[in-house]
């Protein structure tokens, strides 16, 4: 995904933290590249270091369309829910696939709804690659 970065900056007991944009919201998540990056845009692959539970860090979401948007302690990530043939949970976030850890299967009628995401900000990373 094409994210526009804001700076990388690093606040006492935080990792390095990159404020980031995207044509569908704005919040500031875990960066895993050169921490002396300059602003730009960067692409970047979202992996996310928190098991899924559904009712309490996901839930359906209020409307449609891809979202990203800080929410207090966490980032909230709005995108459509999908499984693949084995089981994996997946996240489509604006084109961009994240793949999730379940805890527990998933209640029926949930797949392919758009769903909200509600991750500390420091178990969602970002790690940006050369094209």
């Amino acid at each position: 995904m094409l994210i526009e970065l804001v700076k990388v900056a690093r606040f006492p007991g935080t990792s390095w933290l990159a404020d980031v944009r995207t044509s569908f919201g704005h919040t500031a998540v875990r960066w895993c590249g050169d921490r002396a990056a300059e602003p730009g845009e960067y692409h970047v692959e979202w992996t996310i270091d928190e098991d899924i539970v559904w009712g309490r860090n996901v839930k359906p979401a209020a409307g449609i369309g891809p979202g990203l948007r800080t929410g207090g302690h966490c980032v909230v990530l709005r995108g459509r829910l999908s499984l693949t043939e084995d089981g994996a949970a997946l996240l489509d976030l604006d084109g961009t696939t994240i793949l999730l850890d379940l805890a527990d299967q998933l209640p029926e009628g949930v797949v392919g709804t758009w769903v909200e995401l509600f991750i500390e900000r420091e178990k969602i990373a970002l790690y940006p690659y050369e094209l």
